[in-house]
């Protein structure tokens, strides 16, 4: 009989399938992707279509004028990644950029034009049907026609974010996409993207070709070019998704699996590799050493990760995951003091996202992530298309002794990092965390968890979280353990405590033996909907 019904303290339950199991940010998105399921669709073309939705009814952290990544394994057995992240301008040198930013030290503007690096979803979202699905890109687009042309009401986290975009959007373009006579939307208000539904159906019917070399792209490239950027349809029409092996290491007997550079997988896979080194005990998991080691290796793998990770086509990726470099990180350890290590960009501590998880009944598992970077990226909106471009060029550095110094052609460094962990040759989860630089810190937590905590799935997500900050702080959240805060404070740990919004949001999906299990983040308006 399972015990865990006598210590349990988790904010939901976790939920239970065989069939299909949708796990992600927002209801009406989650249902979308149930919908494509009981259609005939798979997980893959169920992904697609739930990410669809979430820039529709979650645009504050999402769209087609971004970025996608997926990490996932096909019910034949085949591990595979995406990684649909999209180039700075061919003419992006750092002199040149450098010149129209201006001053004696410039530095890469947060928003505006020249953060608009190539939009890599509507080609990701295309190859993941086209490869993996069974239907149509026009067919898992029309959940996000309908809800764009028909409306929806806002739910509540959403609506929160939204406010921001008040102060974002300068140009017509924008406010009129976004807007409702100059304000954000309001909690339970019905609102309608008619612009970004008209977008959808020239997708739907002409493919994501029209995103790269058709109207849509023209739409684009004036919009960035009218002020004052550098992005041409010829950039975007180079552009390409790129399928990747994920890279692992085991955690106590787990098998946890990223994504490679360009993006911060290597993060957490090292902070595993150290902390597994170093001879962490799951017995004393929650103890103040076993809580303290996990901190330590993961600021040491955020030191190694900001200095060496970047796009590997264009500059040598160190490689962190070698048992020597692992043997040196854990011998910087001290048991009874806090380090002080640095990182080289603050950029994305505040940054979110969406991330989806996907199972059928098949076997298929897919973590699927898509974001613009910062909320509404850019700031700025393609013309009548609807399109908010991303701000994803702002994590460039101008400094060209940078190892993510902006570069024609060259990804810049990316938080986003869908993940998988085998737990046995028959129980797998797609899983991930979003939100910045808490992506590869929620992994861990999230499998150390689930590994050393035994936790249910659920409970794995709900539990208080902590977050190593930029500035070399620790955040918390004010459910953390009296004892353990002290035992932290003891070491020299700088605690803040913090509101929930700035820990996450976790998705997961597990399958174990043909049952479906999920879970969803409990600090968003998060759901898993089954059958």
């Amino acid at each position: 009989m399972d015990t865990r019904i006598d210590r349990f303290n988790s904010r939901r339950s976790t939920v239970y399938g065989t069939e299909g199991m949708v796990a992600t940010s927002q209801p009406l998105a989650a249902q979308a992707g149930l919908s494509i399921l009981e259609a005939g669709g798979n997980a893959f073309d169920a992904a697609v279509a739930t990410a669809a939705v979430l820039n529709v009814v979650e645009p504050t952290s999402t769209g087609i004028g971004g970025d996608v990544f997926a990490c996932f394994r096909t019910a034949a057995g085949e591990l595979g990644g995406l990684n649909s992240s999209g180039p700075a301008p061919a003419s992006a040198t750092t002199d040149r950029v450098s010149d129209i930013v201006g001053g004696d030290d410039p530095t890469m503007p947060t928003h505006g034009p020249l953060t608009v690096t190539v939009p890599g979803a509507a080609r990701g979202w295309e190859w993941t049907v086209e490869q993996h699905g069974r239907l149509t890109l026009a067919e898992v687009l029309q959940p996000a026609i309908r809800y764009a042309k028909e409306g929806y009401p806002v739910s509540e986290v959403i609506a929160t974010y939204w406010r921001f975009a008040e102060d974002l959007f300068e140009t017509e373009h924008a406010k009129a996409a976004y807007l409702i006579d100059g304000r954000a939307p309001r909690t339970g208000e019905l609102m309608r993207l008619a612009r970004l539904g008209e977008t959808f159906e020239a997708v739907a019917a002409e493919g994501a070709e029209v995103v790269y070399e058709g109207a849509i792209a023209e739409a684009i490239a004036a919009e960035v070019q009218a002020e004052g950027g550098l992005l041409t349809v010829d950039d975007l029409a180079r552009f390409e998704p790129t399928p990747v092996e994920p890279e692992s290491v085991s955690y106590h007997g787990v098998d946890v699996f990223e994504l490679p550079p360009n993006t911060q997988g290597r993060i957490a896979l090292e902070t595993l590799a150290i902390a597994a080194e170093a001879g962490i005990d799951p017995d004393t998991f929650g103890s103040v050493e076993y809580t303290h080691t996990l901190i330590e290796a993961m600021k040491l793998a955020f030191h190694d990760g900001h200095h060496h990770l970047t796009d590997p086509d264009h500059v040598e990726v160190t490689e962190l995951l070698d048992p020597a470099h692992i043997t040196d990180r854990v011998g910087r350890i001290d048991p009874e003091g806090a380090l002080e290590v640095d990182m080289l960009d603050s950029l994305a501590a505040e940054a979110d996202t969406v991330l989806l998880c996907v199972g059928d009944t098949e076997g298929n598992l897919v973590s699927y992530i898509n974001s613009r970077f910062m909320g509404f990226g850019s700031g700025l909106v393609a013309g009548d298309t609807g399109i908010a471009l991303q701000n994803r060029g702002a994590s460039f550095s101008l400094d060209p002794h940078h190892p993510n110094h902006i570069a024609p052609n060259k990804r810049p460094f990316h938080t986003l990092i869908p993940a998988m962990a085998r737990f046995d040759s028959d129980d797998w989860m797609a899983f991930g965390v979003m939100g910045g630089y808490m992506q590869p810190q929620g992994h861990v937590q999230v499998i150390t968890n689930l590994v050393d905590g035994g936790m249910s799935l659920q409970e794995a997500l709900d539990v208080a979280r902590w977050r190593h900050q930029e500035d070399g702080g620790l955040a918390i959240e004010a459910r953390f353990d009296t004892d353990l805060i002290h035992g932290l404070l003891s070491r020299g740990h700088d605690l803040r405590v913090r509101t929930p919004i700035g820990f996450g949001g976790a998705q997961a999906v597990r399958c174990e033996d043909g049952i479906l299990s999920g879970a969803t983040e409990p600090r968003k308006d998060g759901t898993v909907a089954a059958q």
